[in-house]
């Protein structure tokens, strides 16, 4: 949907300056999809820290992630987006947003697409964040949907785990060596349409996107936000 990545990096890289932890890119690679509290947990590793020293770390991250991304607008949305989301609603495909971000809902408003979709579902929604497919699952139940009717589109090797635990189709964004356990990977979703996926889908499950019986739905992750 769009791509917060480098606002979590310079959050996560700011707080590990201050607290002296070795921090950088590629580090960072390895929080893609990751909750708050797992992403602290791979950065600090077996230095000892207590919980209230942990909570004041995340907390204080937040903050700085939440003050950096006060001017994302809908000229954020990656290139697209809104046309995909467009061509499943005209479809009748039900679309819900998946993320383990706690501020996804505030991301969604200043990209100004919640009313694009039916159902949002973020930190807050399940206790057990991806790799577990719990967050998948609570999507697809605001949805009214089973999960073999459901294609999680996801761009983190944690998503596509917990979709696949889920029991959903996958469609992976960006590298190979990232995604590559995705039924569908694809670059990105730049000029994209319905016809595309169907025409892929095909060719990788005994069924397709959307039979006159059967409805898929589309879930959707904001991409990185933890």
């Amino acid at each position: 949907m769009t791509d917060t990545a480098e606002f979590h990096y310079r959050a996560w890289q700011r707080l590990a300056d201050e607290a002296g932890l070795p921090f950088d890119r590629q580090a960072n690679e390895a929080l893609r999809g990751v909750s708050r509290r797992e992403s602290l947990r791979l950065i600090v590793g077996d230095r000892p820290y207590s919980e209230a020293a942990l909570e004041e770390m995340m907390d204080r991250k937040n903050r700085y992630y939440v003050e950096s991304i006060q001017g994302i607008t809908p000229e954020d949305v990656l290139p697209g987006v809104i046309e995909l989301l467009d061509e499943l609603r005209q479809a009748g495909i039900k679309i819900a947003i998946a993320s383990a971000s706690k501020n996804a809902r505030s991301v969604i408003e200043k990209l100004g697409i919640a009313n694009r979709v039916d159902a949002i579902a973020d930190g807050y929604s399940v206790e057990h964040p991806k790799p577990a497919p719990d967050l998948f699952l609570y999507a697809a139940t605001q949805l009214g949907l089973d999960s073999v009717h459901c294609i999680v589109v996801e761009d983190a090797a944690v998503g596509i785990e917990a979709a696949i635990t889920a029991g959903m189709g996958t469609i992976g964004l960006g590298v190979a060596d990232r995604i590559g356990n995705a039924d569908i990977v694809l670059s990105n979703l730049n000029g994209v349409h319905l016809t595309d996926l169907q025409t892929k889908w095909s060719c990788t499950r005994p069924f397709v996107l959307m039979t006159q019986d059967h409805q898929l739905s589309r879930i959707q992750t904001a991409r990185n936000q933890s």
